[in-house]
Order: structure tokens, then sequence, then C-alpha cells
């Protein structure tokens, strides 16, 4: 189909655009999200919450899921992914909290503890690698 040339094309005089109107006019276009005038959603929509910039991604793990490793394992990141206790490694690292009890004697080398975490790892006869809370 030849548009714009001539009315024995079938598509002559307005070439298939109508008589007038936005779209009848060379170059037009609507921007993303156009409404045709109506206040877009993206607009109408309320601005909501916050995103800290500065937070850390730590993946968390309690000292209650440790207790079912194996006394005398070097915990780590990835080998508390390769055992399924944890999903992911985030990107700060793995930080251990202090919930529940621990009965095995481990050897841990995490990103972060908390001081309760690291208080029942020692009590249970295990070591802490890295920085220990104060």
């Amino acid at each position: 189909m030849r548009i714009g040339r001539g009315e024995g094309s079938g598509k002559g005089k307005t070439a298939g655009r109508g008589t007038q109107g936005q779209q009848s006019r060379s170059g037009a276009k609507r921007r993303y999200g156009f409404e045709g005038g109506q206040m877009p959603l993206h607009r109408r929509l309320p601005k909501v919450g916050f995103t800290n910039i500065f937070a850390k991604d730590y993946e968390t793990v309690n000292v209650s899921e440790l207790a079912r490793l194996e006394a005398g394992t070097h915990v780590t990141a990835e080998l508390l992914e390769e055992k399924g206790i944890i999903s992911r490694i985030g990107d700060d690292g793995v930080k251990i909290l202090g919930r529940g009890d621990l009965g095995v004697a481990l050897h841990v080398r995490v990103s972060k503890l908390t001081r309760s975490a690291a208080e029942k790892i020692t009590a249970a006869g295990g070591t802490i690698e890295g920085d220990v809370p104060a």
C-alpha cells in the first residue's frame, strides 16, 4: 500500500490519518505514560517511604540454626549457603544473631556478629575469627 499517493490508491488525501488532531500531524508521538492530558498515573500516586542509600546488606542467621552443624566445623558464608541455611550471601556478608542456644563448638568466620552470639559461641567452646563485638 502506497500512502498519500492520490485518491485512487485508497489511502489518498489525509493518508489514513483522519482529518485533524495530534496523530494527523507529522512527527506526532506521545511520551511514555501520557494519558491524553489527564493527570498521569505516576503523578496521581502518592510518594511513599524512604530508601537509605547507606544501609548495609547482611544476610542474618541465628545461633540456633548453627546448632545443627557438626562440632568443629569451620563456619563461613559460603558453607552456610552450601548447606542451605541461607539462600544468598548479602552484599556486606553474613551476620550472626544471638537467638537460640548453641550446643556444639564451631570455628566461626563471618562479617559480623552480635555480642550475645559471640558469647554463646565462645561459651560452647567455639572460636571466632575477625571482629568480635566489645
